[in-house]
C-alpha cells in the first residue's frame, strides 16, 4: 500500500501539479463518466416507456426459414448501412411504429430520434469546453486572449526583421539612421534622380533647396526619408518607393542631409520652416552641424 502511494506521489511531482489542479481534473474525470452514466441510463428509459406505451405479446422464437436467393438480396438492401444509422433514418415503412399515440386535431406527430452524430457533436462539445475551460482559465497552462495578441505583435516584428534582413530593405523611417558610409553612393542616386528639380548641388530649381536649413517636411533623417518614399503629390514630388530600393533612399536621405551649409551659387530662397537638431546624432558631414 505504501509502495503504490509512494508511486502515486511520484507520478504526481513528475506533472508538477497543485493539488487543486489534481482535484479539479478528478472533477472532469467524474463529470465525464458522469455524463456517460445518464446517456446509458436514458436510452435504457426509453426503451423501457416505449415498451410500457407499446407492449407486445411474447411470441415464442421460432428458427428463420431459409431463404430464396431474391428474397435474401432484397432483404440485404432493405437493411440500414452505415450512413443511415450515423443520421439516424428511418425507411418510410416503418413511418408508423414512429407516431407518438396521442394527436392534435388529428395530426399525430412522429418520434424522430436525434441524429446521432448531433449527439456525438453535442456531447463532445461539453467535454471539450470544459477541457479547454480548465486549460486556458483554470490551470492557466495557455496563453490569454490578450496574451496570445501580444505573442503575435511580438512575432510579427520579428519576423518583419528576419524579412526585411534577408530582402536587404532594412532600412524604413522609422529605423534609418545617420552613417557617413551612404554619403557616396548617396551622391550618385541623388545625380541620377534628384537633379533635374534640385539643381546638381542641392541649390534648387523648380524644387526647393536643400543646402539651407530650411524645411518644408521636417529636416530630421527619418523626415527626409518619409517625404522621399511617399513623395508630395500635392506639390508636384512623385513618391519614389517604386524606383529606389530603401536602401538607396536611406543613401539618399544621408547625402541630402551632407549638403547642409555648402552654400552653393545661385541658390534657391529659403522655403518652409527652420530645422533645430534634436540630439548630437543629428549631424552628419566632416565636422559641420547638419539641420536636418
Amino acid at each position: 500500500m505504501n509502495l503504490n502511494l509512494t508511486k502515486m506521489k511520484i507520478l504526481i511531482a513528475s506533472f508538477n501539479l497543485s493539488i487543486t489542479e489534481i482535484l479539479i481534473i478528478a472533477l472532469l474525470v467524474f463529470v465525464v463518466v458522469l455524463l456517460f452514466v445518464t446517456i446509458v441510463l436514458f436510452n435504457a428509459f426509453k426503451i423501457t416507456l416505449k415498451a410500457q406505451n407499446n407492449p407486445q405479446p411474447y411470441h415464442k422464437y421460432d428458427a428463420p426459414l431459409p431463404l430464396a436467393y431474391e428474397d435474401w438480396l432484397k432483404q440485404k438492401k432493405s437493411k440500414p448501412n452505415i450512413w443511415t444509422k450515423l443520421l439516424s433514418l428511418k425507411p418510410i415503412e416503418k413511418e408508423e411504429e414512429l407516431i407518438i399515440p396521442h394527436a392534435y386535431d388529428g395530426i399525430h406527430e412522429l418520434n424522430n430520434p436525434v441524429p446521432t452524430w448531433f449527439n456525438v457533436l453535442f456531447y463532445g462539445s461539453i467535454i471539450f469546453g470544459l477541457g479547454y475551460f480548465y486549460y486556458y482559465h483554470v490551470g492557466e497552462y495557455g496563453p490569454k486572449q490578450d496574451q496570445e495578441y501580444e505573442n503575435e505583435m511580438v512575432q510579427a516584428a520579428t519576423d518583419k526583421k528576419i524579412f526585411l534582413a534577408k530582402s536587404g530593405e532594412k532600412y524604413d523611417e522609422s529605423s534609418v539612421k545617420l552613417d557617413q558610409n551612404l554619403i557616396v553612393s548617396g551622391k550618385q542616386v541623388f545625380n541620377t534622380n534628384c537633379v533635374a528639380c534640385h539643381g546638381e548641388k542641392g541649390q534648387g530649381t523648380v524644387g526647393p533647396n536643400l543646402t539651407d536649413e530650411f524645411w518644408l517636411h521636417g529636416g530630421s533623417i527619418a523626415s527626409i526619408f518619409k517625404t522621399i518614399k511617399y513623395g508630395v503629390p500635392a506639390k508636384g514630388m512623385v513618391s519614389w518607393e517604386k524606383n529606389l530600393s530603401a536602401k538607396n533612399i536611406a543613401e539618399l536621405s544621408n547625402y541630402i542631409l551632407s549638403l547642409n551649409g555648402t552654400k552653393p551659387a545661385n541658390a534657391k530662397a529659403p522655403q518652409g520652416d527652420v530645422y533645430k537638431e534634436e540630439s548630437a546624432v543629428d549631424t552628419i558631414g566632416n565636422g559641420n552641424t547638419t539641420k536636418q
